[in-house]
């Protein structure tokens, strides 16, 4: 058995009317393959061009390990140099990412490479973030912290994209006090006996190359996995609505503080806890459904 995913829409372009009535509305995802071509981005953005404008630039580098106790929110695991870790996505499979690279911060003048397009959402321009991966790199299955609207902007290599709404949290062993599911399932090829719930959620997929634009809803869980090495983009717009704007706000000045003091008081007895709990929850609901 495989998990119940539909594909996403894919539009060749799209205006912002039609966008905002057939995707924003009604908070549905959407790939748009024509939209940045008049971008210099389109045509100079690549490993080998980053490689040449960022080489110096110290990056923080994750990978796949389970999160551990003594880790603070989002601490890399590893360091390279930008020219070291593109030297290492072209010389085979590597399970280390980067993510929540700001474009601004690191390397001011590739904001000239792109315009912020006008879809009818106010974008966050001091938060253009930068995405790398290497083949057969993943995400765990996450949501962001602020449940913001995401465009993401794919620029080199293959990248598979499952995305799952808020509604079908119940089915995914969501881990508490946290933005991720468990760890330990492979959301590629996940094993349905083990984890029976995840039959019962309905989600979405697709795969993105070059050029492709992806509407990711508001509050959207997404799992991203790199078919060949590449980089992606993401400009974001807060939530509009009340409830995810009201979750973002408590995930920000609340959730991620108390579970670092958790942490930090309980150790890996915390983690351990978690876990289960993401099992058992899951389990209790899935009876109650």
């Amino acid at each position: 058995m495989k998990l119940n995913l539909e594909q996403i829409p894919r539009e060749k372009t799209l205006t912002k009317k039609d966008f905002l009535k057939k995707y924003f509305k009604p908070q549905k995802p959407v790939v748009i393959e024509r939209f940045i071509e008049d971008w210099p981005a389109y045509s100079k953005w690549n490993l080998d061009y980053m490689k040449e404008i960022a080489g110096d630039k110290q990056v923080p580098l994750y990978d796949d390990r389970p999160v551990k106790h003594d880790e603070g929110f989002n601490e890399p695991h590893a360091q390279m140099k930008m020219s070291e870790y593109v030297d290492l996505l072209k010389s085979g499979p590597t399970k280390y990412r980067i993510f929540l690279w700001n474009v601004l911060k690191e390397v001011p003048q590739l904001q000239k490479d792109y315009t912020y397009p006008d879809f009818g959402l106010r974008l966050m321009k001091g938060l253009p973030m930068l995405f790398f991966g290497g083949e057969d790199s993943h995400t765990f299955m996450h949501y962001d912290i602020d449940l913001a609207n995401i465009f993401h902007f794919h620029f080199e290599g293959k990248k598979q994209c499952i995305l799952f709404s808020q509604d079908e949290t119940k089915f995914l062993y969501k881990i508490p006090h946290s933005l991720i599911t468990r760890e330990d399932i492979d959301f590629a090829e996940p094993d349905l006996e083990k984890w029976p719930a995840l039959s019962k959620a309905k989600g979405h997929i697709t795969h993105l190359e070059h050029g492709n634009v992806l509407y990711i809803p508001e509050g959207y869980w997404h799992h991203m996995k790199y078919i060949t090495p590449g980089f992606s983009m993401s400009l974001r717009a807060i939530a509009r609505k009340p409830k995810n704007f009201s979750k973002a706000v408590y995930n920000i000045f609340v959730m991620r503080h108390f579970d670092n003091l958790m942490r930090r008081i309980k150790g890996q007895e915390w983690i351990d806890w978690k876990n289960e709990q993401a099992i058992l929850r899951t389990q209790k609901l899935l009876v109650q459904d």
